[in-house]
């Protein structure tokens, strides 16, 4: 599945699931069981929470991976700009070069000169140079400019389960099961910080 077509339908209680799963990636499925309860007002039987957890990883939703200590690399900032003359004979094999590349950590269209923007991660700076001294060998006829900011201090490199929390205000269930959750500091914490929904502004 490409990310052009990823389409989930998701339910307030899936959100919170997945909300769970990303605050807490290595809990036991009877720790998430009782947080939905206890938290979200959820009840569920753990199986029943295993099994949404693998449907929802099934459908792509989410993925359990390995994240290292981003402390233990350097990172870059790519822009990539067009030579478009030879964007149509040139783009693909160049595409798909950044795709598979290891030092990739994301590669993202942007509206903007730069169409393309990378987020990398080197060993050192010599690693760095001579991965940017290959791709100008083989790609350097697609390339018009090229701009290399260096990241010297990565300050926050994930997902916070949190932002989920403006999709669960969209739905009447969504308000419930946050409502329940202010009983929980954290829970009233992490609401305090969420800009007012556009409902609380009709208010």
């Amino acid at each position: 599945m490409s990310d052009d077509e990823f389409d989930a339908d998701l339910s307030p209680r899936d959100i919170i699931l997945l909300k769970l799963r990303i605050k807490h990636p290595t809990a036991p499925v009877r720790e998430l069981r009782d947080i939905l309860e206890e938290e979200y007002g959820i009840s569920l039987s753990h199986n029943r929470v295993n099994e949404l957890l693998r449907e929802l990883e099934g459908e792509e939703v989410f993925r359990t991976e390995t994240v290292p200590n981003r402390q233990l690399f350097q990172y870059h900032l790519f822009r990539i700009a067009f030579h478009y003359p030879n964007f149509e004979a040139k783009w693909e094999d160049c595409y798909w070069d950044l795709v598979e590349d290891p030092h990739v950590v994301l590669f993202a269209n942007a509206d903007d000169y730069y169409y393309w923007t990378l987020v990398t991660q080197f060993n050192d700076d010599r690693e760095a140079e001579r991965w940017v001294h290959y791709f100008f060998k083989k790609h350097g006829e697609l390339i018009a400019q090229f701009d290399n900011t260096k990241l010297p201090t990565v300050h926050k490199f994930y997902t916070d389960g949190n932002i989920l929390d403006e999709r669960l205000w969209e739905s009447d269930e969504g308000r419930r099961y946050l409502e329940h959750a202010q009983d929980d500091d954290e829970a009233v914490e992490s609401m305090s910080t969420m800009p007012p929904h556009e409902n609380d502004l009709d208010n």
